[in-house]
């Protein structure tokens, strides 16, 4: 449906949009779309945000005692 850049006119892309979509997603390919032979808009496959980091581990620490409570071991600080 493009060229061999992954170029393609905004009316052929308007006139197909929807292959042009499935196809963007089952090749994960890029396809750029002009106007007048100018790029101004990229489809690309649509990707997961990765998992977040912060409060990953949020409900898996269970405490069992009480952590400020004095140890019986002797040290200098």
């Amino acid at each position: 449906m493009t060229n061999q850049d992954g170029f393609i006119p905004a009316a052929q892309f308007k006139a197909k949009c929807l292959q042009i979509m499935d196809e963007v997603n089952r090749l994960h390919t890029e396809v750029v779309i002009t106007k007048h032979g100018e790029p101004v808009a990229k489809l690309v496959p649509y990707e997961k945000s990765q998992t977040k980091l912060f409060g990953k581990l949020k409900g898996s620490l269970h405490i069992c005692e009480d952590v400020l409570a004095p140890i019986d071991e002797v040290w200098d600080a």
